[in-house]
């Protein structure tokens, strides 16, 4: 029978490697690269596939805020949810894709969905804010964006 200051020990043991704070080496640049990956796979066939599958409904169906047509905003949509998000899978060029990324289903919440109820408007505020981490964060250790950054401009600590 273990004593009970055995067991206080245990249980500071197990909350304290629950709720530490410090980040393993490396585990961030490894967890951006699910992360991005994740979400732009995400944005790619669930939204992006359906709109060239199916483009001659979508430009039927398609918001057009801007005005510019059911043919342009599918266009630009489709550029969003496929071009992007395979760039941005790739790490290449990632902020400047993440930031087309980001508009399509920002303008949508903004400016499509401003009046609607939440449960409408949570789809493009989970997608803005999972691109905007990106554009904040930027790719990560593992991308292709850090093997031109350590070829072109000599990086070394990135």
């Amino acid at each position: 029978m273990e004593t009970p200051t055995l067991q206080l020990n245990k249980f500071q043991k197990w909350m304290k490697q629950l709720l530490h704070t410090k980040v393993p080496h490396g585990r961030p640049d490894v967890v951006l690269l699910v992360y991005r990956i994740a979400i732009s796979m995400a944005f790619l066939f669930i939204h992006g596939l359906k709109k060239i599958l199916n483009f001659q409904e979508e430009v039927q169906h398609i918001p057009d805020p801007f005005n510019m047509g059911g043919y342009t905003a599918t266009i630009i949509a489709i550029f969003s949810n496929v071009i992007c998000s395979i760039f941005i899978a790739m790490g290449l060029f990632t902020r400047v894709f993440a930031l087309g990324a980001f508009m399509i289903p920002f303008i949508g919440l903004t400016i499509v969905h401003a009046n609607d109820p939440w449960v409408v408007k949570d789809v493009p505020l989970m997608y803005s804010l999972a691109f905007l981490v990106i554009i904040v964060l930027g790719p990560g250790k593992y991308s292709a964006d850090r093997i031109i950054s350590k070829l072109w401009f000599k990086e070394k600590n990135y």
